[in-house]
Parts: C-alpha cells; sequence; structure tokens
C-alpha cells in the first residue's frame, strides 16, 4: 500500500510540473523561452539511471558508448505532459517551411543555444492520411526542414540537431488519427 501511495504521489507531482507546459501547448500558446528552457532541463534528467561502479564493467564501456549513441536516432516516447511539440503548418504534400511558420520556431531557438552541449532530437510526426510508408518520409522531410531553418537562420550548432521522423505512429491525439495536433514537430532533449 506504501508503493502504491509512492507511485500515485509521483505520477501526481508530475502532473502538475507538466500541466502549464501541455495546457499551453493545446491551447495554441506559444512557449517563453524560459518555459521551453525548463522542460528540456526536465526531459535531460527524467532519462538518468545511477548505476554501480565496477572495475569488471570498464571492458564494456566503448561497446555501451556505441549503443547510446545509436540509441539517439530511435524515438523514445516522452510522456505526453513533458513534450515539447510546436504546431508547424506545411501545405498539402510539402516538406517545405513556410515563411509566416518560421516565427514559430524564433524561442524554440533561443532556448536551444542557451542549452550549450545539449543534442536535441527533431521528431516529425503526421496524421494518419496517406500509407504508412508515405507519412514516415514525409515526417522525415519535415524533421529535416526545421533542423535545416535552425541551423542557416538561427545559428543553431549543427551537431546538436539530429532529425528522425515517426509518420502516423505515435499519435499526440489517439482517438482520432487524423487530428490537426497530430501533424506536428516534437522536441527532445537528449543529454
Amino acid at each position: 500500500m506504501i508503493r502504491l501511495k509512492g507511485i500515485f504521489a509521483s505520477v501526481l507531482g508530475a502532473s502538475l510540473i507538466f500541466a502549464p507546459l501541455a495546457q499551453a501547448q493545446s491551447n495554441g500558446d506559444e512557449l517563453s523561452v524560459e518555459e521551453i528552457t525548463e522542460a528540456f532541463k526536465k526531459q535531460k534528467t527524467r532519462g538518468l539511471v545511477i548505476v554501480p561502479s565496477s572495475t569488471d564493467q570498464t571492458q564494456d564501456t566503448a561497446q555501451e558508448t556505441a549503443t547510446v549513441a545509436a540509441a539517439a536516432e530511435e524515438y523514445n516516447p516522452v510522456d505526453q505532459q513533458a513534450q515539447i511539440n510546436v504546431q508547424i503548418s506545411f501545405d498539402f504534400d510539402s516538406a517545405a517551411l513556410r515563411a509566416d511558420q518560421a516565427p514559430k520556431l524564433a524561442n524554440m531557438c533561443e532556448s536551444m543555444k542557451l542549452m550549450d552541449g545539449t543534442v536535441f532530437q527533431i521528431i516529425g510526426h503526421t496524421d494518419s492520411s496517406g500509407s504508412a510508408a508515405y507519412n514516415e518520409r514525409l515526417s522525415l522531410l519535415r524533421a529535416q526542414e526545421v533542423r535545416r531553418h535552425l541551423i542557416s537562420s538561427c545559428g543553431v550548432p549543427e551537431d546538436m540537431l539530429k532529425a528522425i521522423g515517426m509518420g502516423e505512429t505515435a499519435p499526440f491525439n489517439q482517438d482520432n488519427p487524423r487530428a490537426d495536433e497530430n501533424r506536428r514537430v516534437e522536441f527532445q532533449a537528449l543529454g
């Protein structure tokens, strides 16, 4: 019973911490640089694991490092309350970033530049319109376009940004796979 209370307290605490972030995003409000930076910092600490040190484990260090680097290219879902999503509108069947959408990335850019040394993953998502293969390709192209913009127009260092496409596989609105909010770009701080 005590463990159940602890789990409940953890879930309640996380929902209280991230609720303003999710509320701002669901209302379409633009997040401030400070809100984005705080959310990235919380994402970075969620994946930390303390493991005991042992001299027997030092031989496997290079292999473990390679495994961690490879994992960064994969999508690790973050609880919706902790996600940093930006609704970027693209023209139908296009991955070109429209001029009217670029200002939505201004605060994201400033926040990323404040977090020197952090690697960010840009994850493109689509709704379920079209084939799965088409949506996966389109989501990747859109994530790459946002990455290109952050590098060329904002000055975020290239080595700080990774882009992947998830297509329709991780909808924000699971009840309506064709909902507008599923067409989004998500940002994660990898460390």
